[in-house]
């Protein structure tokens, strides 16, 4: 079998915001293949939202290109690129006056024509967003009148019934109760290992990352720490130099993933 291409690569970008005398990225390369996780971890204002926002076309890199299928990102019109990316970002304002299955029916609209009428194949893809995502009982709920937890659940259904081919989330599990923390991460990597997705997850929880991506890219002060497997990458050395902390590594002896507990916090040098 020949070896899949990467969908998305961010090769060696930098990004600069205006008024800043900081890179918020400086240097910074990855590669996403189909049906793998990448999950980004750092502190905050690392530069994790800034590469989400980079690798979805929003922010045009200083230095360094974007590519999706080898073809510079945003050489594309904004429809094909749409259908190409979907991105959750970590907090939406809910859509007044619609309801929950409407707010995800608005995934279909970079596949529909200018009168944006829903096709057969428009309504399968809402209905198993959906179901995917637990929202069948509240498909005719109010989306403002739902918990914080309900509505990531209907942002993540939307990117769903978009049927991308590369998803971006920015925090995916925050507001999430436990139960619904679990599913999510199975339902990501369910759908990235079946529909051959490649999924990029920003994220803080160490356990999490190391039970659900493929890899994992260490960032501080937006320079890489290091990329690659988390039984690699998550060493208690490369933590530290991550996050300024100690955290004591091990490995859960029935599931054979890594586990952590930050210990202490070390001294700024």
């Amino acid at each position: 079998m020949a070896e899949e291409r990467d969908v998305l690569e961010l090769a060696d970008v930098s990004v600069k915001y205006p008024g800043s005398s900081r890179l918020a990225l400086a240097g910074v390369s990855l590669s996403v293949r189909p049906g793998e996780i990448v999950a980004i971890l750092g502190p905050n204002g690392a530069g994790k939202s800034s590469m989400l926002r980079v690798a979805a076309g929003l922010l045009a890199p200083a230095v360094g290109a974007v590519r999706a299928y080898g073809r510079d990102l945003h050489s594309l019109e904004r429809t094909e690129a749409a259908r190409l990316i979907a991105v959750v970002s970590q907090t939406e304002m809910p859509a007044r006056g619609f309801s929950v299955r409407e707010v995800v029916a608005m995934g279909r609209a970079p596949h529909q024509g200018r009168w944006m009428r829903e096709s057969k194949s428009d309504g399968f893809a809402v209905e198993r967003a959906l179901e995917r995502c637990d929202l069948v009982a509240l498909a005719h709920r109010s989306v403002e009148r739902l918990s914080g937890g309900e509505q990531r659940r209907v942002a993540i259904a939307r990117a769903i019934a978009q049927e991308p081919k590369v998803l971006l989330f920015d925090e995916p599990t925050a507001f999430f109760d436990v139960r619904h923390r679990l599913e999510l991460g199975a339902l990501i990597a369910n759908l990235t290992s079946r529909e051959r997705i490649a999924t990029v997850v920003a994220m803080h929880d160490l356990d999490e990352a190391a039970r659900l991506a493929t890899r994992v890219l260490l960032l501080r002060e937006g320079r890489t720490i290091a990329v690659g497997s988390p039984r690699v990458v998550m060493t208690a050395s490369n933590l530290r130099d991550t996050f300024r902390a100690d955290v004591d590594v091990g490995v859960h002896a029935a599931t054979g993933v890594q586990y952590f507990v930050p210990s202490i916090i070390t001294p700024a040098e």
